[in-house]
C-alpha cells in the first residue's frame, strides 16, 4: 500500500499529547519520524513514559500506556545534548530532515544552540515547527502551562457548568489533542509551500490560542450582541443556542447510565411523545412552550428515562427517528459497538517490551493512501544505533564510543 507522506522526515523533539499527536498523524501516514530524548534523564522529558496505564504487572520506563499509544510507527533515539559531539550528531540529523518539531517551552531550543536561525544554517529550507502554551510573541510567551491552565485562560472553563454551580472545565485535556491536530495541520501546510516555492518557514502556534478557537458561539455571543456566558445559566449538557428541546442528558436505570436526547422539530418531539405514552407530554406540544418550561419538561423527561435501560431508550427512539445515543462507557465503546471495530478505529501494534496492545487509530480512511499503525512506540534508546548507522553514516565503533562517553 502506498503511504501519503512516505519520503518525509522528521526531527521530533514533541511529547505528551499536543505534540506526539500531531507527528503520531505523520507517522502513521508514513511519515519517518524520529523522536530524540534524552538519556540522562530517562525519558522525563515526557512524563508519560512510564506512567499508567498498563497492559499488566509490569512497571518501568517503557511500559507506559499512554506513551506507546500517542508515538506509533516512530524511532527512538536518545542524544545527550550537554555534549558537543550529541550536538553534531544532531545538526546532521537535521540536515537530513524536512521538519524539526517540538512542544517545549517557548526557548528551550534556542538556549540548546538550535534556534530557527541556527536550523537555517542547517538547511536552509527546514520547516520549524513550535507548539507551546502562548506562542514566541507577548507577554506570556515565556509562561509554563498544562491542561487545565489553558482551559482557564482560553475561557473553557468558565463555559462549562450546571445550573448554580461553579465552573467545571472540561475534565481531560481536549486543548491537547486540539493542539496536536492544529500541529499536525501547519506541518502538512508548510510542506505544502514548501513543495511549491522551496521556501522554508518557523510555524508558531499557541496551544491556548488553538483552545480558544473551541469557544466558538459563547465568543460571538459577546461580539454581536454583548451578552455575558454567565449572565444566564450555564448548562453544559443543554443545546443554548438554537430551538432544540429537549436537547440533554437523562438518567438512566443502573448506576451511572444515562442517555442523550435531542428533539430539534415538532416532528420529533411528537414521535418521542408517542413512545412516553404519558398525558403530560400534550403540555409541550409546542416549542415556544418546551423552550420556555426547559426544566420542567428535563425533570418529567428524565423521570421516564430512569425506568428503562439506556440502549432500550436509544434502540425505540432511533426506529422512530428522534435523534438519540446512549451515553457509553470505554468498554461498551470498544467491546459493544460494531462501528469500532468495522472502522478499524483500534489497531493492534506490536511493542518491543509491552508485545501486543490495542491502541488509537485515526478516524479517516484514504481509498489509496491509507494509514497504517502496526509498530508500538519506541522503547528508550531503541533504534539509536540503526539511526546513527544506517541513516546518518556512522560506523558501529564510533556508536559504541559514543555510548562509552555519555553521548548517546
Amino acid at each position: 500500500m502506498p503511504s501519503a507522506l512516505a519520503g518525509y522526515r522528521i526531527c521530533d523533539f514533541t511529547g505528551q499529547l499536543a505534540g506526539a499527536g500531531a507527528t503520531k498523524w505523520l507517522a502513521a501516514f508514513g511519515a519517518e519520524v524520529i523522536r530524540i530524548e534524552d538519556p540522562v534523564r530517562q525519558g522525563r522529558w515526557d512524563i508519560l513514559r512510564g506512567n499508567p496505564p498498563y497492559k499488566d504487572e509490569r512497571r518501568g520506563i517503557d511500559m507506559g500506556g499512554a506513551f506507546n499509544n500517542h508515538n506509533t510507527d516512530k524511532l527512538g533515539i536518545t542524544l545527550n545534548l550537554k555534549t558537543d559531539k550529541a550536538k553534531d550528531i544532531l545538526r546532521k540529523l537535521i540536515a537530513a530532515s524536512d521538519v524539526v518539531s517540538e512542544n517545549f517551552a517557548a526557548g528551550v531550543l534556542e538556549k540548546w544552540g538550535f534556534g530557527y536561525d541556527a536550523l537555517r544554517e542547517i538547511r536552509p529550507d527546514i520547516i520549524y515547527v513550535s507548539n507551546c502554551g502562548f506562542g514566541h510573541v507577548g507577554p506570556y510567551s515565556r509562561f509554563k502551562t498544562w491542561g487545565p491552565i489553558v482551559q482557564a485562560i482560553s475561557g473553557l472553563t468558565h463555559t462549562s457548568g450546571l445550573p448554580g454551580q461553579p465552573p467545571a472545565g472540561w475534565g481531560y485535556s481536549y486543548m491537547d489533542h486540539t493542539g496536536g491536530y492544529y500541529m499536525a495541520m501547519a506541518i502538512l501546510a508548510a510542506l505544502l509551500h514548501r513543495q511549491r516555492t522551496g521556501e522554508g518557514q518557523w510555524v508558531d502556534l499557541a496551544c491556548t490560542d488553538a483552545a480558544l478557537t473551541l469557544n466558538g458561539p459563547a465568543l460571538l455571543d459577546w461580539t454581536v450582541n454583548g451578552r455575558r456566558v454567565r449572565s444566564r445559566d450555564v448548562y453544559s449538557n443543554r443545546d443554548q443556542f438554537s430551538s432544540m428541546a429537549p436537547h440533554n442528558i437523562y438518567r438512566c436505570a443502573g448506576d451511572d447510565e444515562w442517555v442523550a436526547i435531542a428533539c430539534r422539530d415538532d416532528t420529533q418531539w411528537t414521535a418521542l411523545a408517542e413512545c412516553i405514552g404519558e398525558p403530560w407530554t400534550e403540555a409541550f406540544t409546542s416549542v415556544h412552550t418546551r423552550l420556555e418550561k426547559q426544566d420542567e419538561l428535563d425533570q418529567l423527561l428524565s423521570n421516564w428515562t430512569q425506568t428503562r435501560h439506556k440502549f432500550d431508550i436509544e434502540s425505540m427512539l432511533r426506529s422512530r427517528q428522534v435523534p438519540v445515543g446512549a451515553v457509553q462507557k470505554p468498554a461498551e465503546r470498544i467491546e459493544r459497538d460494531p462501528t469500532t471495530a468495522n472502522f478499524g478505529l483500534w489497531p493492534m501494534v506490536t511493542h518491543s517490551a509491552i508485545g501486543d496492545v490495542r491502541v488509537d487509530g485515526q478516524p479517516v480512511h484514504f481509498s489509496v493512501t491509507d494509514w497504517q499503525q502496526k509498530r508500538g512506540a519506541a522503547c528508550l534508546s531503541e533504534h539509536t544505533r540503526s539511526v546513527l548507522t544506517d541513516l546518518l553514516g556512522y560506523t558501529g565503533d564510533e556508536v559504541d564510543t559514543f555510548y562509552a562517553e555519555g553521548v548517546l
